[in-house]
């Protein structure tokens, strides 16, 4: 009859199936027609992962800073300066400083990299496991120790120079990039790593394409941590005879000239903000796709 629902004779309806002369109906198919999907669709594309880095990330701050320096920089050309404030802020002085505190904190992060990063490596393999805590006791004394007195005391020792404020600025920022990369390496999965080994992995690929990667986010929060108290540990190095921008903040406290100090403050301030920006960009840039949420 043609008002009759019954399939045709040799003919089943769709999504059932025969299978050793018995009929079933597959879930899927069930599940795809319900939803009216016809069969042999092709499968969706794969969502594209969206940028690391959004506008506002890279351009609030940045913002920010350029609004307060050309603030202050329209504060100072209207101050009415004396002789002295003249002289401690002029004939390129502000510069000279300026451009001392940023090698300070490069050249004293680069050599807490090139300390902490390996040791931190070598004190989680297995021979040298003991001997972790012996270097984490030194390494919390070295960040114990006031700043200022750590360098009077490397004055004593090394006398009056960028030297003796390096060493300081280095000891006293070892400490959070070598924590981080002990508990960063300590914190990965034994099952991935004995998974890497299994499938013929030597104990430097290991290290290098397993335990690194995974430990990268922990050692570069240490990184950007060491980074802000350079710059701002820098400050303590014209006590040394190291320069920087803490001769700006020094000669302001002591001849009580407010523009000098005020001038020297907020560059210390704007540049530890740039700096501490810098290295959350490279956190984010530096991070393994795979450790990101939703990917």
């Amino acid at each position: 009859m043609s008002g009759s629902s019954r399939p045709l004779p040799g003919r089943r309806p769709a999504g059932e199936h025969e299978v050793k002369g018995l009929a079933f109906r597959d879930e899927r198919d069930e599940r795809a027609l319900r939803e009216g999907e016809e069969e042999g669709e092709a499968p969706p594309p794969p969502v594209a992962a969206g940028p690391r880095v959004g506008w506002r990330k890279l351009t609030f701050l940045p913002v920010v800073l350029i609004a307060v320096l050309l603030a202050t920089w329209l504060w100072y050309r209207q101050a009415d300066l004396d002789a002295l404030s003249r002289n401690a802020l002029g004939n390129g002085q502000v510069t000279k400083a300026l451009w001392q505190h940023v090698q300070l904190t490069v050249i004293s992060t680069f050599f807490v990299l090139i300390i902490a990063i390996p040791l931190g490596i070598l004190l989680t393999r297995k021979a040298f496991r003991r001997a972790t805590p012996f270097a984490m006791a030194f390494a919390n004394m070295g960040q114990a120790t006031p700043a200022i007195g750590l360098l009077a005391l490397l004055v004593i020792w090394l006398g009056i120079g960028r030297r003796a404020a390096l060493i300081g600025i280095i000891i006293y920022a070892v400490l959070p990039v070598l924590s981080n990369t002990i508990a960063g390496l300590k914190a990965n999965d034994p099952t991935l790593l004995e998974a890497a080994r299994g499938i013929g992995m030597s104990p430097l690929g290991v290290l290098t394409r397993v335990e690194l990667p995974l430990a990268v986010p922990l050692i570069l929060a240490g990184v950007r941590t060491a980074l802000v108290l350079n710059v701002g540990t820098a400050t303590l190095a014209t006590f040394g005879g190291g320069g920087g921008l803490g001769v700006l903040i020094t000669t302001g406290i002591t001849s009580q000239r407010m523009p000098v100090l005020v001038l020297g403050s907020i560059l210390t301030v704007a540049l530890a903000l740039l700096v501490d920006w810098l290295a959350s960009l490279a956190e984010l840039l530096l991070r393994p796709r795979g450790l990101e949420v939703g990917t």
